[in-house]
């Protein structure tokens, strides 16, 4: 019984050996594994043979010892090393280390898994994965790109794939205002010929008429029906854009009067200025039989109406236009360009005129229009800067205006425009000016790069300059790290005794913070 007992305790103290140099073996294996931690077998006794348990000491005898023979020692635990382990530096964006107790959270064929090791890679379908395939999970984004943090996803960045453009949502003018040129007073002042109506009996025509009954000469109609007729004035001397109008059996006087003037961009009403001269409203209307067209103050205002400007199907509309007074008035003019939701550019003009002054203030009045704002009418807005004696800005308004987007795609825009930058102090020489000096809008670009920060926040670069965020890696901790279990490829399974699962954010819950690059 002794010899069996003593060969028992010594085979179960080879196979305790063998456990703990295939523990070793297994650390010395995985020495250059990412992720990997380590592992030591803690030993402990087995029950012990008593062959006696002792004595009391007696007044007689101090007492006896217990006499045990030992049977030897059981394997307690293999105990993995949690502990954080050394970082180093890796040229790939994906490749992430945790300064802290948590775990990546991946999505494998058998369900969620846990890892350590961040050696991640994009897949064919821009997938963020580890090297065995499985799908690193964190939040998403929605179509505006803000973080959907109510379920866990697969992390994707769509390199190469992924396009975005910004709307223009801000807008700052700079340059610098001739304080004391000519007051605008006076805008443009054109007048057609009288037209008769050959509906009415030859009568001066209103703006009931028909279009088609419109005639300089008696017996010949300017306009039929079906003809598309274009208009392409000029003002400040530069070509407007052209817009075109359909005749049809219904198109009035007063359709090809608003027709001129949505062309022109003329602008009234909202404090801007009649004409001092006639006291006229800047606009285009029918008078005395003629078309009526009264612009805004400004030089760079001034319009200009020639024949070959309406033309019918390519052919010219013989409607003459003879100009009473030219516009004046000290003033600026700038073009930029903004962009929409798409990244579609948005051409703006902007023009500047002296209105008034005092010994206190001098007030510029500035106009904005677009030929790609798509309600019909090239104007957009117009307001007034006020400057101080000492050439400041004091006030200036509106701040805002709008682009329609409307028959597009895109979104409508609303862009705050900042005119504190523009000086009231110009020389007679420099004369007056106005020039873009911000804007924050792009056109499309594409996602060229990502980096992802400490809290695993993923932040996409576009070759456009923009950034935008794209997800978050998400980690997870155990209360008892122990008693996970090893699924291989360096990842763990939850075990009966770790614990669920605690889904955290980097940084948070000592779960550790994300290193990119490591």
């Amino acid at each position: 019984m002794g010899l069996t007992s003593a060969l028992n305790t010594s085979l179960g103290g080879l196979s305790l050996n063998e456990t703990s140099i295939d523990v070793l073996g297994n650390n010395i294996a995985n020495a250059g594994t990412n992720g990997f931690k380590a592992s030591n077998v803690l030993f402990t006794t087995q029950l012990s043979r008593t062959l006696s348990v002792g004595s009391r000491p007696t007044t007689s005898n101090g007492g006896t010892n217990p006499r045990q023979v030992g049977l030897g020692a059981l394997s307690a635990s293999i105990r993995k090393d949690f502990t954080q382990g050394s970082v180093t530096n890796s040229t790939s964006p994906s490749d992430l280390a945790i300064q802290g107790d948590g775990f990546f959270i991946l999505d494998s064929p058998d369900g969620q898994v846990y890892s350590r090791n961040g050696n991640f890679e994009l897949n064919s379908q821009s997938l963020l994965t580890n090297q065995s395939g499985f799908k690193v999970q964190g939040y998403g984004v929605d179509e505006d790109f803000n973080l959907v943090t109510t379920t866990l996803t697969d992390i994707q960045i769509p390199l190469g794939d992924l396009n975005v453009a910004q709307a223009t949502q801000n807008v700052e003018i700079g340059g610098a205002l001739l304080p004391t040129g000519v007051l605008g007073t006076q805008g443009s002042i054109l007048t057609s010929d009288a037209l008769t109506d050959a509906g009415n009996a030859n009568a001066a025509i209103t703006g009931t008429t028909l279009l088609t009954d419109v005639e300089a000469t008696i017996g010949t109609p300017l306009f039929t029906v079906g003809e598309t007729l274009e208009f392409t004035p000029s003002k400040g001397g530069r070509s407007l854009d052209p817009m075109t109008l359909q005749v049809t059996a219904l198109t009035t006087a007063a359709d090809f009067a608003d027709f001129l003037d949505r062309t022109l961009g003329i602008q009234n009403g909202g404090g801007v200025p009649n004409d001092a001269t006639t006291g006229a409203q800047p606009g285009v209307s029918i008078n005395g039989g003629a078309f009526e067209i009264v612009g805004n103050s400004g030089t760079v205002n001034d319009i200009a109406v020639t024949i070959g400007n309406i033309t019918s199907d390519g052919a010219t509309v013989s409607m003459p236009f003879t100009k009473s007074a030219s516009a004046n008035g000290e003033s600026a003019i700038t073009d930029f360009v903004i962009f929409d939701s798409l990244g579609e550019p948005v051409t703006m003009k902007m023009t500047s005129v002296l209105e008034s002054r005092s010994s206190n203030n001098t007030i510029f009045r500035y106009f904005l229009e677009s030929a790609d704002d798509n309600d019909g009418d090239i104007a957009v807005s117009s307001g007034t800067i006020t400057f101080d004696s000492n050439g400041n800005v004091t006030n200036y308004t509106p701040n805002t205006f709008g682009i329609s987007r409307v028959n597009t795609a895109a979104d409508e825009m609303d862009v705050t425009i900042d005119l504190s930058n523009i000086s009231g102090i110009s020389s007679a020489s420099a004369g007056s000016t106005l020039k873009l000096t911000l804007q924050d809008g792009s056109d499309p670009g594409t996602l060229a790069s990502f980096v992802i920060d400490e809290t695993g926040i993923i932040n996409g670069v576009f070759d456009n300059g923009i950034i935008r965020t794209l997800g978050q890696i998400t980690l997870s901790r155990f209360s008892n790290p122990q008693g996970l279990l090893e699924f291989g490829n360096s990842t763990f399974q939850e075990g009966v005794s770790s614990g669920p699962p605690f889904l955290v954010t980097p940084g948070n819950f000592g779960a550790g913070t994300i290193r990119a690059g490591s």
